[in-house]
């Protein structure tokens, strides 16, 4: 019986210094999540690419939704330019690890053998 009792006795200790802690102190600290009063400096995007006819596109699945979410979608992709499109190259890549990580081999990658990039997530 002690051992049952035990686990809860100090889960409800440790709620009350807790609690304790939160009600004494009477400073909240809030941070602004807005920018500065002057805009960000834009950088222009690149022109679009006037047809896609013998271009190589790179579809690129930066993986939120887990490993299963997109590639359904682009093999769909692909396979209707294969189809609608058949001089259009599709290359179908996985970013590496997380999708905030720096990618530099896949830039490089698609900066020599691409016209297009397209980054996106399914699911």
């Amino acid at each position: 019986m002690i051992k049952k009792i035990w686990p809860v006795a100090l889960m409800i200790f440790f709620i009350a210094v807790c609690s304790t802690a939160y009600s004494s102190e009477k400073k909240l600290r809030v941070l602004n999540p807005t920018p500065p009063n002057r805009m960000v400096d834009r950088v222009p995007l690149i022109p679009r690419l006037d047809t896609l006819e013998g271009k190589t596109i790179f579809l690129v699945d930066i993986g939120w939704g887990g490993p299963e979410a997109a590639p359904s979608i682009y093999k769909e992709m692909k396979a209707w330019f294969a189809q609608n499109m058949p001089s259009v190259k599709v290359e179908v890549r996985s970013i590496k690890g997380s999708y905030m990580m720096d990618q530099p081999e896949l830039w490089k990658e698609i900066s020599k053998k691409g016209d297009a990039a397209m980054f996106g997530i399914s699911g």
